[in-house]
């Protein structure tokens, strides 16, 4: 069956579990996340199954949450997503490879570089996840006492997007001619020195890497705020979307996609991929159970300190059988505290049971059969509330293998997902189209100066 749509499927794999006891599984590998002859495994699994991506979410501090709750969390330790994926890049061929990479510590120039790398390296199949940095103790790693006002994070970022794809156009794709004979490497006519001065940063380029493959390596985004919305219909070419029911997905979707021709953007060249929590069983009660048996292993510590995370305050002092009180506005994930706030107001959840969902994973879940959640994901596509999901294992390998090997089958069958992949690098993946070099735009005549740019 063909159909007009087909959806996306990225495999989040950074941690390999979200859910706070993953680790801890029957059966499992709970070194996953350090390990990597698993993670090789898993990368190959997953293209073998078509995914268009793998996907590493990052942090640049460990977690902020009490000891006593940072003990029993498997995110303590894990790889460097920018030394793992050109690792990666070696041993696949198709699966795209997506890191994050926060924007407000790191400088452009090095992301640039280490990005520009990766895309060669894997011949075109990096993206960059733009992150401002929902952890506020990443600041106390980079010099700074506290974390920067949200407001001014996100203009840091929209700089800072100008600056690293201004980077990636330093070259002509045809600027390096390396030839022995005349003894040129490459045509200066055909450089372009950015010369960047904004009120965030200042960087002069050009970047010493040739423009990468893809031209720009695929740009996706998480914010789900106004300010990471609007980014995102700015700048993005895949969200990673957080919204929990089919209503909000549909709302989030209209709205960012609604964005894009204000800002000379095509809707069509955004894929938007929530979160999506899988668990599988030959029949719904045995998926239920699964799911149950991993939420018993969701240790008392855990909860309120994984809530206090996701709010953005200290919720350790909160009278667990009340319902949530008013919360002081967050300067860490605008978008992560507003998702529980809208399920307590929604459901009149205590904090008790907030912190019991939190505690394992308060997200978009789908629990049943594989023709089960099929069906879901067919309603989620073909009602415009997304375009694919970045699938989210609740154990590994039991939990990824299944999704390999019963769900991927069955949207096959119906025609909702791929067989084998069209291209070579994720932008063929994705449907994307390649960006033009904003300096050495394809139809300017050969003498013709680039246009002012940085």
């Amino acid at each position: 069956m063909s159909r007009d749509r087909q959806l996306h499927l990225g495999a989040f794999m950074r941690p390999v579990g979200i859910h706070t006891a993953w680790w801890r599984y029957p059966g499992g590998y709970p070194d996953a996340n350090f390990n990597f002859e698993h993670l090789a495994h898993f990368a190959r699994r997953l293209e073998a199954a078509k995914f268009d991506a793998f996907f590493m979410a990052d942090h640049l501090a460990v977690m902020n949450m009490p000891v006593a709750a940072l003990r029993r969390s498997a995110t303590v330790t894990s790889f460097d997503p920018l030394t793992l994926l050109p690792a990666l890049a070696v041993l696949t061929d198709r699966i795209g490879l997506i890191a994050t990479a926060s924007t407000t510590y790191n400088e452009p120039y090095h992301v640039a570089r280490k990005f520009a790398s990766l895309d060669h390296i894997s011949k075109g199949r990096a993206g960059w996840n733009l992150v401002t940095s929902g952890n506020p103790d990443e600041a106390l790693n980079f010099g700074r006492d506290a974390h920067l006002e949200h407001a001014t994070r996100y203009a840091r970022a929209r700089e800072f997007f100008d600056v690293v794809t201004g980077l990636w156009d330093s070259f002509a794709d045809d600027a390096f001619t390396m030839d022995p004979a005349s003894g040129l490497f490459f045509d200066p006519a055909k450089m372009r020195v950015l010369d960047h001065r904004g009120d965030f940063l200042k960087v002069k380029g050009p970047l010493n890497v040739a423009r990468p493959v893809q031209g720009w390596p695929v740009i996706v985004q998480a914010g789900a705020s106004e300010a990471g919305k609007q980014i995102a219909a700015e700048t993005a070419e895949m969200v990673f979307g957080a919204a929990s029911t089919v209503e909000a997905a549909r709302a989030f979707y209209a709205d960012v996609k609604g964005r894009m021709p204000a800002a000379g953007r095509d809707p069509d060249q955004l894929k938007i991929l929530p979160g999506c929590f899988i668990v599988l069983g030959e029949t719904e009660a045995e998926a239920q159970a699964k799911k149950a048996r991993l939420d018993d292993l969701v240790h008392p510590d855990s909860g309120l300190a994984n809530l206090s995370v996701r709010l953005g305050v200290d919720a350790t002092g909160f009278d667990l059988d009340a319902p949530l009180p008013e919360l002081p506005e967050s300067n860490a994930s605008k978008s992560g505290q507003a998702q529980i706030v809208d399920y307590a107001r929604r459901t009149g959840a205590t904090v008790r049971e907030l912190a019991r969902k939190v505690g394992g994973y308060g997200g978009l879940q789908m629990v049943g059969t594989a023709a089960q959640v099929a069906d879901r994901m067919e309603e989620w596509l073909e009602t415009r509330a997304c375009d694919g999901f970045n699938v989210m294992f609740p154990f590994v390998p039991e939990g990824l293998d299944d999704v390999v090997d019963r769900l991927v089958p069955e949207l096959q069958r119906r025609g909702l997902f791929r067989r084998d992949y069209a291209g070579t690098t994720l932008r063929d993946h994705l449907g994307l189209a390649r960006p033009a070099n904003r300096f050495f735009p394809p139809d300017a005549p050969p003498d013709a100066p680039a246009r002012p740019g940085g």
